[in-house]
C-alpha cells in the first residue's frame, strides 16, 4: 500500500471506524479507504491481514499499523501538525484529551443498549439504562461549547478529535432519540448532523443495507 490507508468496518454498525475517517475527512487528510464487512465467515482472516488486534479500524502508513480509533486520531495529529487535531490552545486541549479518553473507555450502557444503526432515525427507544451516559455526555457538549468554543461551531470552536469521537452519539441519539440537549449541545448536535462528511458516511451507511 501507498499513501494512507484507512482500513474500516460497515459503515453503518462500525461506529470506532466512523472516527478516524470523520477526522480524517474533515481535516482534508488524503487516504484511501479499505472496508471489511463485520460479522462474516471471512472477516477476522481480512482484518488480520491488517490489523494485529484483529479489530477495526486500522491506519496503514507504509509499514507502520495504527489500530484503535483514538490511537489513529493521535498520530494523525502528530503527523499532520498544521491540522490541529487538537485545540491549541493548553487549557481546550488537556479537556479535548480528556473528554476524548473518556469517550473511548465509557459510556458502556450507551454502548450495549444503544448500537450505532446510521441509516435507522426515531426508534424511540426508551431512555432508561442509559439517562446517566445520556446526561453526562449532554453535560460534555454544553460545557464544551460554553467555555472553549468562541469563534467556531465546534465543541472546542475548530474542529478536533473530540468531535470526531462524539459523531457515533449524534448517530445514537437520531437513531434512539429524540433525545432532549441544553442549548449548546443541541447548537453542536445540528452542526454534527448537517457536516458534509457524516452525510456522505450515511450515504455509504445506506448503500450497504440497500
Amino acid at each position: 500500500m501507498t499513501g494512507l490507508t484507512l482500513v474500516i468496518g460497515d459503515k453503518n454498525l462500525s461506529s470506532w471506524s466512523l472516527r478516524p475517517w470523520l477526522a480524517m475527512k474533515q481535516a482534508g487528510i488524503d487516504f484511501s479507504e479499505r472496508k471489511i464487512l463485520l460479522d462474516r465467515p471471512e472477516t477476522k482472516s481480512e482484518i488480520r491481514k491488517y490489523s494485529p488486534s484483529g479489530r477495526v479500524p486500522c491506519l496503514i502508513d507504509g509499514d507502520i499499523a495504527i489500530w484503535d480509533s483514538l490511537s489513529i486520531c493521535d498520530y494523525l495529529a502528530e503527523k499532520f501538525p498544521d491540522k490541529h487535531l487538537w485545540p491549541k490552545d493548553p487549557k481546550a486541549r488537556a479537556l479535548a484529551r480528556s473528554v476524548s479518553a473518556e469517550m473511548h473507555s465509557g459510556f458502556a450502557a450507551l454502548r450495549s443498549l444503544w448500537p450505532m444503526n446510521f441509516v435507522r432515525e426515531d426508534m424511540r427507544h426508551l431512555t432508561y439504562g442509559v439517562d446517566d451516559d445520556i446526561a453526562r455526555i449532554a453535560e460534555i457538549w454544553e460545557s464544551a461549547r460554553r467555555d472553549h468554543a468562541a469563534g467556531g461551531p465546534f465543541l472546542f470552536g475548530a474542529f478536533s478529535i473530540a468531535d470526531a469521537m462524539y459523531a457515533p452519539v449524534v448517530s445514537r441519539f437520531v437513531t434512539y432519540g429524540p433525545v432532549v440537549l441544553p442549548p449548546r449541545a443541541a447548537e453542536w448536535f445540528a452542526t454534527m448532523r448537517s457536516l458534509p462528511a457524516m452525510k456522505a458516511w450515511g450515504e455509504g451507511a445506506a448503500a450497504e443495507t440497500a
